[in-house]
């Protein structure tokens, strides 16, 4: 069954900490996937159209290799108690991106698997306190610093799902995608773009949820699915066709 964390009557999501070798783990194997699914490129798809408007398949490497080393900078905060903003600015960030994209399939594999050591080197470094040091990944919102390891589980699992180049939803573990539904639900709640709304979840394995996103409750909404599906419809990535009921329509999550 998937047995959801997320609970919230008020708008505001909550979540308990999942342990962070778990989680560690978790990103490890994404990582590996995208990894060999990178690597498996050659020189003309990986300059091939991704799944996100406007982005190559090389936009969306070095954005990972980038996000990487944005998590490092947060995990480097969270273990010396010294500001470490994630990225410098947004417009550096966009920069940055643009400009990688333009490399060879070595380079953006060399940089994705290197930036990935970087960020595994970082997380063990920290004390089992460290995770409970508040670090800002978005502008004046502060999240312990365990945040950061589930920012990136999703982040990886989606993108290579955007790659468009083998892995699907369906291809996420079961225990990553309890994880992935939990903190995509609370990343929606309080988007401007996002209705206040409410949904009754039921998953194909007999189980279900309800999700409360923001304090209006005035529309109810049924939506039946396998869970893959249904995280591909709540981040935008697929429409609701492989679903039942009557599910809203969702924003994209990037």
């Amino acid at each position: 069954m998937v047995d959801l964390e997320f609970r919230s009557g008020d708008g505001r999501g909550t979540v308990e900490p999942i342990g962070t070798n778990r989680l560690i783990a978790a990103v490890q194997g994404a990582t590996s996937t995208l990894l060999s699914t990178v690597e498996a490129m050659d020189e003309v798809t990986v300059h091939a159209p991704s799944l996100l408007p406007g982005w190559k398949r090389a936009h969306v490497i070095t954005h990972l290799a980038r996000h990487a080393d944005g998590c490092v900078n947060l995990l480097t905060w969270a273990h010396t108690g010294v500001e470490h903003p994630m990225y410098p600015s947004a417009e550096d960030r966009d920069a940055d991106i643009a400009e990688g994209a333009h490399r060879s399939h070595r380079l953006l594999f060399e940089d994705l698997a290197a930036s990935a050591g970087r960020f595994f080197e970082a997380a063990r470094g920290l004390h089992a306190q460290d995770w409970h040091t508040e670090v800002v990944i978005s502008p004046g919102k502060p999240v312990p610093a365990y945040e950061v390891l589930r920012r990136r589980l999703l982040e990886v699992r989606v993108h290579l799902v955007d790659l468009d180049y083998g892995p699907g939803f369906a291809d996420i573990p079961r225990g990553d995608l309890e994880t992935l539904l939990n903190d995509t639900v609370r990343q929606l709640v309080g988007r401007p773009d996002v209705p206040p709304l409410s949904m009754t979840i039921e998953f194909d394995d007999g189980s279900s949820t309800v999700w409360e996103l923001g304090e209006a409750r005035n529309e109810r909404h049924r939506v039946r699915g396998r869970a893959d599906r249904v995280l591909g419809w709540l981040l935008g990535r697929t429409g609701p066709d492989e679903l039942t009921g009557s599910p809203p329509t969702m924003p994209p999550w990037l």
